[in-house]
């Protein structure tokens, strides 16, 4: 698992079926992308409005190349209106450092 990548983009909304659309839309895009290894999307147990996709990448080079590439706004655009800027920036972007 080392070298692998995390990335997180932060949500909110106030409609939650509209966020899950979006997500299988992106998703359905996304599948077979080099280096993608899987998504999820998360809901917040402590706050409705907010959720969160996790990508997992084979590594920083392969998401890099992806998100430098041509389709890569397009291929995210549906989720681009639920990004949540409250903390800052709406996604972050972690190497994994350990595992078990």
């Amino acid at each position: 698992m080392a070298g692998e990548l995390r990335v997180h983009v932060y949500l909110t909304t106030t409609d939650p079926a509209a966020v899950t659309d979006a997500y299988h839309t992106v998703s359905r895009r996304l599948a077979g992308v080099p280096g993608l290894l899987g998504n999820e999307l998360l809901r917040s147990t402590v706050d409705p409005t907010a959720f969160a996709v996790v990508s997992r990448w084979s590594g920083q080079a392969a998401f890099r190349e992806w998100e430098q590439g041509p389709g890569h706004r397009d291929a995210t655009a549906p989720l681009r209106p639920f990004q949540d800027h409250r903390h800052g920036s709406p996604f972050g972007v972690f190497l994994v450092d350990a595992s078990y």
